[in-house]
């Protein structure tokens, strides 16, 4: 994984630039890139770390976080990005569930991991910062053996403390290889702003070096700087977020000057995404097509591709399983609609020290994902909701994201997120907290008629909350944590929107 550039390509063409700075964009070639993880690999074998120990980047997004990704891998070495968004005591935790010897971070997170763990700091200029210590350099890869790990991703934790997922070399190399590489590919230009240390930045960083194509880099997610790097940088491609878009749409609404005319291709992923999202996106970005994605950590994260013949993709359908990747749905009504399992050479062996909790999930090389997935007549695939998100209300199974694909159907509604409301006599019952689009006139009686016209009656929203944004979790998605908390609070209070 540490060898994804490939060197018999133009190594001077721009691999990343780096935003970080406001006004002051640096740019690095594929060259560059290759020398510095050299160094970086160089840095690390010179400290005697024993093969496949672990190292970990705490950073926000910029090149050297890629340069030390990629560094860590050439050494023989694991890398493990972390959460910046973690608080101390579960910093502590990961560090010590994956025993991190070396620390890669930038000048907010300096101390953010207790002795005798070394901390390299992007940001320092003296001799023990990184830039002293880490000289471009060639550095011929320590080559990994069968299943041997790459790297250790951390899952969100929103429900207790992070789990631990270890990926291989092997793995990583055929998730990334499994769609094929791209025609023309080195001419596309990606954009980044989703976290370094969540795999959905992660495989569109990666798949960049694969195809010697470049990288807008932002450190983090803002959404008037990420749509005019987008015009200014005439990117071509993105992977993101549906979160991130929605708010893209909002800041084009706002500046008609910005030209997005180079955009041909949105993938959205990580999270669900409605009918009515595609629509806003194509009226404010028509060159581009946009298409839905799924991935799970734990499977690599390669699932579906769109069909080899070329059919086109039904909105929000995620497309058919990619090939060498076994699929079946379990637990639902029929064949066509229930758990989604996956086993492919992607998928991780388990959860780190967590067996038990591995022997939940993962199974005879199977992952459970716990979302629920259907499958049309044609065989493609569509996500419903997740299987823990599910509540019952009256007797009925509720899935949030149905309602919030109904909701957002209301020409006035810009984004709901549905959560679950306890109630003494139907056990629980939706709520919504909605964003309106500008100048909207739209009313609580008005959105609840409106879901029940189109829906059964059990779906609608007993309570709406009107809001200016939704929370995000440190992966650009809904905090549906949050929102739990509110709710109760709101309806402890009874503040509700009227």
């Amino acid at each position: 994984m540490g060898d994804l550039i490939d060197r018999t390509r133009d190594l001077d063409r721009i691999a990343v630039i780096d935003l970080r700075q406001a006004g002051n964009a640096r740019i690095h070639s594929h060259r560059d890139i290759d020398r510095l993880a050299g160094g970086v690999a160089r840095l690390l074998v010179s400290r005697g770390l024993p093969r496949g120990a672990r190292v970990a980047i705490a950073s926000l997004n910029r090149a050297e976080y890629i340069a030390a990704y990629f560094g860590i891998m050439r050494a023989g070495l694991v890398a493990v990005p972390v959460n910046t968004k973690l608080p101390r005591d579960t910093i502590d935790y990961i560090a010590a569930d994956s025993e991190i010897r070396i620390a890669f971070v930038d000048g907010p997170r300096r101390g953010s991991f207790a002795a005798p763990i070394e901390q390299i700091d992007f940001d320092d200029e003296g001799p023990s910062g990184f830039g002293a210590q880490v000289q471009p350099a060639e550095f011929d890869s320590v080559l990994p053996g069968q299943g041997e790990l790459a790297q250790v991703l951390y899952t969100s934790g929103s429900t207790g403390r992070p789990k631990g997922v270890p990926l291989s070399h092997a793995g990583q190399l055929w998730a990334l290889q499994a769609r094929g590489l791209v025609p023309g590919a080195e001419n596309e230009r990606q954009v980044v702003a989703q976290p370094l240390f969540h795999m959905n930045g992660l495989m569109v960083t990666k798949g960049v070096f694969l195809n010697g194509a470049s990288l807008v880099l932002l450190p983090s997610f803002d959404a008037t700087a990420y749509t005019e790097a987008l015009a200014q940088w005439e990117v071509t491609s993105v992977m993101a977020v549906p979160t991130m878009f929605a708010r893209v749409v909002k800041v084009l609404a706002q500046r008609p000057d910005l030209d997005l005319g180079k955009l041909k291709r949105i993938g959205l992923g990580s999270a669900p995404m409605t009918y009515s999202l595609i629509e806003r996106i194509g009226r404010a970005i028509p060159s581009a097509q946009v298409g839905n994605g799924y991935g799970t950590t734990e499977a690599g994260p390669a699932v579906f591709a769109p069909p080899a013949d070329g059919r086109p993709i039904p909105p929000l359908a995620l497309g058919f399983p990619i090939p060498g990747c076994e699929v079946r749905l379990a637990g639902g009504p029929s064949d066509d609609e229930g758990v989604l399992w996956m086993r492919n050479p992607a998928v991780s062996t388990g959860y780190l020290n967590l067996p038990a909790k591995s022997a939940e999930v993962f199974q005879d090389g199977w992952y459970i994902s716990g979302d629920v997935m259907r499958r049309d007549a044609q065989g493609f695939y569509y996500f419903v909701g997740r299987a823990d998100d599910m509540f019952v209300c009256s007797g009925e199974n509720v899935y949030p994201g149905e309602i919030e694909k109904l909701l957002e159907q209301h020409p006035q509604v810009q984004h709901a997120a549905v959560v679950p409301l306890p109630d003494e006599e139907r056990s629980a019952v939706p709520v919504a907290f909605i964003v309106l689009a500008a100048a909207s006139t739209a009313t609580v009686d008005e959105l609840k008629a409106f879901t029940i016209e189109r829906g059964p009656a059990y779906q609608h929203p007993r309570r709406i909350s009107f809001r200016s944004e939704l929370p995000w979790a440190g992966t650009n998605k809904i905090d549906r944590a949050a929102l739990l908390r509110e709710a109760r609070a709101l309806e402890a209070a009874q503040e509700w929107s009227r």
